[in-house]
Protein backbone atom coordinates (compact mmCIF):
# COMPACT_ATOMS: atom_id res chain seq x y z
CA UNK A 1 0.00 0.00 0.00
CA UNK A 2 1.29 3.45 -0.74
CA UNK A 3 2.11 5.99 2.10
CA UNK A 4 -0.61 8.59 2.30
CA UNK A 5 0.33 11.90 0.82
CA UNK A 6 1.46 14.27 3.46
CA UNK A 7 -0.63 17.76 3.26
CA UNK A 8 2.26 20.67 3.13
CA UNK A 9 1.82 23.07 6.28
CA UNK A 10 1.31 25.95 3.51
CA UNK A 11 -2.15 24.03 2.57
CA UNK A 12 -3.07 23.08 6.05
CA UNK A 13 -2.78 26.45 7.16
CA UNK A 14 -5.74 28.79 7.31
CA UNK A 15 -6.91 30.99 4.51
CA UNK A 16 -10.20 32.02 5.48
CA UNK A 17 -11.28 34.82 8.01
CA UNK A 18 -12.10 33.51 11.71
CA UNK A 19 -14.71 34.95 12.80
CA UNK A 20 -13.23 37.88 14.45
CA UNK A 21 -12.27 38.47 10.88
CA UNK A 22 -8.79 37.96 10.76
CA UNK A 23 -6.34 35.49 8.85
CA UNK A 24 -4.50 32.92 10.79
CA UNK A 25 -0.85 33.62 11.04
CA UNK A 26 2.25 32.27 12.84
CA UNK A 27 3.12 36.22 14.30
CA UNK A 28 -0.50 36.63 14.82
CA UNK A 29 -1.17 33.62 16.94
CA UNK A 30 2.62 34.10 18.66
CA UNK A 31 1.40 37.98 19.96
CA UNK A 32 -2.00 36.28 20.86
CA UNK A 33 -0.27 34.02 23.06
CA UNK A 34 2.21 37.11 24.76
CA UNK A 35 -0.84 38.64 25.19
CA UNK A 36 -2.77 35.58 26.92
CA UNK A 37 0.50 34.95 28.62
CA UNK A 38 0.26 38.97 30.83
CA UNK A 39 -3.60 38.52 31.29
CA UNK A 40 -3.88 35.02 32.79
CA UNK A 41 0.07 34.08 33.38
CA UNK A 42 1.33 30.43 32.39
CA UNK A 43 -1.79 28.28 33.46
CA UNK A 44 -4.02 30.41 31.10
CA UNK A 45 -2.39 29.30 27.99
CA UNK A 46 -3.68 26.63 26.70
CA UNK A 47 -5.06 25.88 23.01
CA UNK A 48 -8.89 26.03 23.98
CA UNK A 49 -8.15 29.28 25.24
CA UNK A 50 -6.01 30.50 22.26
CA UNK A 51 -8.63 29.65 20.00
CA UNK A 52 -11.25 31.67 21.85
CA UNK A 53 -8.69 34.92 21.98
CA UNK A 54 -8.29 34.15 17.78
CA UNK A 55 -11.72 33.55 16.73
CA UNK A 56 -10.85 29.88 15.72
CA UNK A 57 -11.54 26.09 16.16
CA UNK A 58 -8.59 25.20 19.11
CA UNK A 59 -7.41 22.71 16.39
CA UNK A 60 -6.17 25.57 13.83
CA UNK A 61 -3.21 26.56 16.48
CA UNK A 62 -2.05 23.02 15.10
CA UNK A 63 -1.65 23.62 11.98
CA UNK A 64 0.89 26.26 12.87
CA UNK A 65 2.81 24.91 16.03
CA UNK A 66 3.40 20.92 16.57
CA UNK A 67 2.26 21.41 19.95
CA UNK A 68 1.58 24.20 22.71
CA UNK A 69 5.38 23.72 23.64
CA UNK A 70 6.04 23.93 20.02
CA UNK A 71 4.36 27.53 20.21
CA UNK A 72 6.40 28.58 23.49
CA UNK A 73 9.48 27.97 21.73
CA UNK A 74 8.38 30.39 19.34
CA UNK A 75 7.54 32.91 21.65
CA UNK A 76 11.08 32.40 22.87
CA UNK A 77 12.48 33.11 19.79
CA UNK A 78 10.29 36.14 19.25
CA UNK A 79 11.45 37.23 22.59
CA UNK A 80 15.14 37.30 21.42
CA UNK A 81 13.79 38.97 17.54
CA UNK A 82 12.08 41.87 19.93
CA UNK A 83 15.94 42.63 21.46
CA UNK A 84 17.53 42.29 18.39
CA UNK A 85 15.04 44.44 16.12
CA UNK A 86 16.73 47.74 15.16
CA UNK A 87 20.24 46.54 17.05
CA UNK A 88 23.39 48.34 14.82
CA UNK A 89 26.39 47.44 15.79
CA UNK A 90 29.44 50.02 16.35
CA UNK A 91 32.52 47.69 15.58
CA UNK A 92 33.40 48.60 19.95
CA UNK A 93 32.78 45.17 21.60
CA UNK A 94 32.21 46.77 25.47
CA UNK A 95 29.34 48.61 23.70
CA UNK A 96 27.57 45.74 21.48
CA UNK A 97 27.62 43.16 24.07
CA UNK A 98 26.60 45.82 26.64
CA UNK A 99 23.46 46.77 24.07
CA UNK A 100 22.80 43.18 23.42
CA UNK A 101 22.64 41.97 26.94
CA UNK A 102 20.58 45.56 27.42
CA UNK A 103 17.79 44.56 25.15
CA UNK A 104 17.40 41.11 26.14
CA UNK A 105 17.10 41.91 29.37
CA UNK A 106 14.80 44.95 28.72
CA UNK A 107 13.11 42.51 26.01
CA UNK A 108 11.84 39.97 28.48
CA UNK A 109 10.91 42.23 31.45
CA UNK A 110 8.51 43.52 28.60
CA UNK A 111 6.48 40.22 28.79
CA UNK A 112 7.53 38.75 32.47
CA UNK A 113 5.25 36.09 32.46
CA UNK A 114 6.24 35.09 29.06
CA UNK A 115 9.50 35.52 30.39
CA UNK A 116 9.49 33.24 33.18
CA UNK A 117 8.24 30.26 30.74
CA UNK A 118 11.02 30.58 28.13
CA UNK A 119 14.20 32.05 29.88
CA UNK A 120 15.39 28.67 30.01
CA UNK A 121 14.51 27.16 26.72
CA UNK A 122 16.64 26.76 23.97
CA UNK A 123 14.45 27.43 20.90
CA UNK A 124 17.41 26.53 17.89
CA UNK A 125 15.31 29.14 16.19
CA UNK A 126 16.23 31.47 13.78
CA UNK A 127 16.83 34.62 15.79
CA UNK A 128 18.11 32.82 18.71
CA UNK A 129 20.48 31.23 16.14
CA UNK A 130 21.22 34.81 14.75
CA UNK A 131 21.57 36.58 18.22
CA UNK A 132 24.22 33.20 19.30
CA UNK A 133 26.04 33.96 15.26
CA UNK A 134 26.51 37.82 16.53
CA UNK A 135 27.52 37.66 20.12
CA UNK A 136 30.47 35.15 19.13
CA UNK A 137 31.22 37.11 16.79
CA UNK A 138 31.27 40.05 18.20
CA UNK A 139 33.75 38.29 20.86
CA UNK A 140 35.93 36.72 17.95
CA UNK A 141 36.86 40.07 16.54
CA UNK A 142 37.51 41.09 19.92
CA UNK A 143 40.48 38.85 20.08
CA UNK A 144 38.91 35.83 22.17
CA UNK A 145 39.39 32.62 20.50
CA UNK A 146 38.42 29.25 21.11
CA UNK A 147 37.18 27.80 24.72
CA UNK A 148 37.92 31.37 25.93
CA UNK A 149 35.20 32.69 23.54
CA UNK A 150 32.68 30.03 24.50
CA UNK A 151 33.35 30.47 28.00
CA UNK A 152 32.28 34.10 28.16
CA UNK A 153 29.84 33.81 25.66
CA UNK A 154 27.89 31.13 27.89
CA UNK A 155 28.67 33.57 30.91
CA UNK A 156 27.33 36.30 29.57
CA UNK A 157 23.50 35.02 27.62
CA UNK A 158 23.35 32.76 30.64
CA UNK A 159 23.65 35.76 33.06
CA UNK A 160 21.67 37.93 30.73
CA UNK A 161 18.66 35.18 30.44
CA UNK A 162 19.43 34.30 34.52
CA UNK A 163 18.68 37.85 35.33
CA UNK A 164 15.54 38.23 32.78
CA UNK A 165 14.02 35.31 34.60
CA UNK A 166 15.15 36.61 38.21
CA UNK A 167 13.50 40.24 37.66
CA UNK A 168 10.87 38.99 35.67
CA UNK A 169 9.48 36.69 38.24
CA UNK A 170 9.32 39.45 40.62
CA UNK A 171 7.36 41.74 38.28
CA UNK A 172 4.97 38.79 37.74
CA UNK A 173 4.46 39.26 41.44
CA UNK A 174 0.98 40.75 42.05
CA UNK A 175 1.15 44.18 43.24
CA UNK A 176 0.62 43.99 46.82
CA UNK A 177 3.22 41.46 47.13
CA UNK A 178 5.72 42.47 45.01
CA UNK A 179 5.29 46.30 46.97
CA UNK A 180 5.61 44.03 50.44
CA UNK A 181 8.68 42.32 49.31
CA UNK A 182 10.14 45.98 48.23
CA UNK A 183 8.98 47.60 51.73
CA UNK A 184 11.04 44.94 53.89
CA UNK A 185 14.32 46.06 53.29
CA UNK A 186 13.25 49.39 54.64
CA UNK A 187 11.08 48.17 57.46
CA UNK A 188 12.82 45.22 58.40
CA UNK A 189 17.20 45.43 56.97
CA UNK A 190 17.45 49.12 58.14
CA UNK A 191 16.03 48.23 61.78
CA UNK A 192 18.58 45.85 62.41
CA UNK A 193 20.82 46.56 65.41
CA UNK A 194 24.52 46.95 65.00
CA UNK A 195 25.26 44.98 68.09
CA UNK A 196 23.79 41.69 66.36
CA UNK A 197 23.87 42.17 62.48
CA UNK A 198 26.87 45.03 62.66
CA UNK A 199 27.46 44.66 58.80
CA UNK A 200 23.57 44.64 57.75
CA UNK A 201 23.17 47.47 60.11
CA UNK A 202 26.76 49.33 58.49
CA UNK A 203 25.05 48.73 54.94
CA UNK A 204 21.56 49.79 55.60
CA UNK A 205 21.41 53.38 53.69
CA UNK A 206 22.75 51.17 50.83
CA UNK A 207 20.86 48.29 50.38
CA UNK A 208 17.74 50.11 50.63
CA UNK A 209 18.97 52.44 48.19
CA UNK A 210 19.66 49.73 45.60
CA UNK A 211 18.58 46.10 46.49
CA UNK A 212 15.07 47.24 44.74
CA UNK A 213 16.19 47.86 41.60
CA UNK A 214 18.16 44.99 39.26
CA UNK A 215 21.41 44.02 39.62
CA UNK A 216 21.77 43.16 35.90
CA UNK A 217 23.71 46.70 34.94
CA UNK A 218 26.25 46.16 37.59
CA UNK A 219 26.71 42.06 36.82
CA UNK A 220 27.09 42.88 33.20
CA UNK A 221 29.51 45.48 34.12
CA UNK A 222 31.70 43.13 36.20
CA UNK A 223 31.77 40.56 33.42
CA UNK A 224 32.61 42.99 30.94
CA UNK A 225 35.16 44.18 33.23
CA UNK A 226 36.69 40.08 34.08
CA UNK A 227 36.45 39.70 29.86
CA UNK A 228 38.30 43.14 29.09
CA UNK A 229 40.64 41.58 32.03
CA UNK A 230 41.69 38.52 30.19
CA UNK A 231 42.74 40.35 26.84
CA UNK A 232 45.22 42.07 28.82
CA UNK A 233 46.75 39.25 29.81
Amino acid sequence: MPPKPVTPDTARRRRRPTKNGTVLTHDLIVATALRMLAEHGAEGLSARRLGLALGADPSAVYRYFAGMDDLVLAIADELIHRALDGWQPTGRWHEDLRALGTRIHRAYLAHPQAAQLTANRVSGRDHEIAADETILGILHAAGFRGAAAVRIYHAFIDQTLAFAALDAASLALPREAREADERQWQATYAQLSRTTHPHIAAAAPLLVARMNDSAYPAALELLLAGAAAELTL
